[in-house]
């Protein structure tokens, strides 16, 4: 068998390069990295390197044939890629779904953006998933909006997990809780994660016995900056993102590690994928989540607390229960390793493949 992988260069932040081959064989699986145009985070810079992702991918699929196609999208149009290719080659295909993207734009963009744009994303999103034989969701809380949508077609429920690099990544450091308390912060900086709407806030509530550190880029780190100005925050450092390699050691140095979605009803749906990393790493969580996601970190994730997102009063709350101290997650690892889960996904998708095999 052999597998081909179509994505892009990497590319998430402007602030942050990785050296990445164009083309590469590892195996059975052929790479193909497509550069995208210069870019930045707003909607129609995305739009046109998606476009451009777009012609290339279907021009590097049109000249194979294919078993099956299997699209993981974040993003609606990435999945609706997977679709057009999957019916020109007339082959079943497998959606892994990670955000709902029609409820989070409605909550996103401006209402004179959304309203001329809305029927065409319901377009392409029925599309799309009427075009799937089989539909993996990330999380239990899209299960509503997605069965109710699209009743009969096969749902899987493969979460997020830890990749290797974090599982057993902890260490117990004697400066935990000493001198300053030290929260840090390391991801995406835009409007889902709002952080320019809790991290002022909650620094200036929790005074000088604390420090943040945010590590990550973004379409809204000027914002935050901006807020920290007039605020006259200056227990706040702000840091392009780094190597995983420097982000464990990043995370054993912090006392508390800190997680945010926006206000917005879209978001107690998720899971956010940064929790399962923070989770290996055994520090104490505070995390800025309602809906499925509270839901989840409070039944899954020991010495982790949740507070009401953008509300500092209920974060400075929620701070005062956590022990700092290493916690040990080892049920939580072995459960939510991305190997074991991800194996298990590839096995119902060669199921799939099957299932085409004997008809």
């Amino acid at each position: 068998m052999t597998v081909d992988l179509i994505t892009t260069m990497p590319n998430r932040y402007a602030s942050f390069d990785v050296d990445a081959k164009g083309y590469e064989e590892i195996g059975n699986t052929r790479v193909h990295r497509i550069q995208l145009p210069d870019h930045k985070s707003g909607f129609l810079d995305q739009a046109k390197a998606f476009f451009s992702y777009m012609l290339e991918a279907r021009k590097i699929a049109s000249a194979q044939s294919y078993d099956v196609v299997f699209a993981t999208s974040s993003r609606l149009f990435t999945a609706f890629l997977g679709a057009l290719i999957a019916r020109q080659k007339k082959t079943p295909l497998y959606l892994d779904i990670r955000d709902i993207f029609v409820d989070t734009v409605a909550d996103i963009l401006p209402a004179p953006i959304l309203f001329p744009l809305k029927p065409f994303f319901v377009l392409v999103e029925k599309y799309t998933f009427n075009s799937a034989s089989k539909i993996n969701l990330v999380s239990k809380g899209f299960s509503g909006y997605f069965e109710k949508k699209f009743p009969g077609k096969f749902y899987r429920w493969y979460t997020n997990g830890i990749d290797p690099d974090f599982q057993g990544s902890a260490e117990s450091s004697p400066e935990l809780g000493n001198d300053r308390t030290r929260l840090l912060y390391a991801g995406n900086i835009g409007e889902g994660q709002g952080l320019d709407a809790i991290i002022p806030k909650l620094a200036l509530r929790l005074g000088e016995d604390y420090e943040i550190l945010v590590i990550g880029d973004g379409g809204k780190k000027e914002k935050l900056k901006q807020s920290l100005r007039e605020m006259g925050v200056d227990n706040v450092t702000l840091r392009n993102p780094v190597s995983r390699d420097q982000l464990i050691r990043e995370y054993n140095q912090a006392d508390i590690l800190f997680l945010h979605l926006n206000d917005y009803p879209a978001f107690e749906k998720v899971i956010p994928s940064k929790i399962f990393e923070y989770a290996a790493v055994g520090k104490p969580i505070l995390a800025g989540v309602k809906g499925y996601p509270k839901t989840f970190i409070e039944s899954e994730v020991s010495n982790a607390n949740t507070f009401d997102p953008c509300n500092d009063v209920s974060a400075e709350a929620a701070i005062k229960g956590l022990a700092l101290s290493i916690t040990d997650r080892e049920e939580f690892v072995k459960k939510f390793g991305r190997e074991k889960i991800m194996k298990d996904l590839v096995d119902d998708l060669l199921v799939v493949i099957e299932e085409r095999g004997d008809s």
